[in-house]
């Protein structure tokens, strides 16, 4: 199971970026996860404001 980030949500702040230890992060106008290099730490959902990161 990997995380997924709510486009609706997603503001770009850039914080989860950072956060993640296997760069599974994608930038953009909203950022995305991708699945076959998250490891399902939840690092990046912990750090987001808007709680837009979660499990899929």
């Amino acid at each position: 199971m990997a995380y997924k980030i709510d486009p609706d949500l997603c503001t770009a702040c850039g914080s989860c970026i950072d956060e993640c230890p296997v760069e599974a992060i994608s930038e953009g106008d909203v950022y995305v996860i991708d699945p076959d290099l998250c490891t399902d730490c939840g690092a990046c959902a912990d750090v987001c404001p808007v709680e837009a990161i979660h499990p899929e």
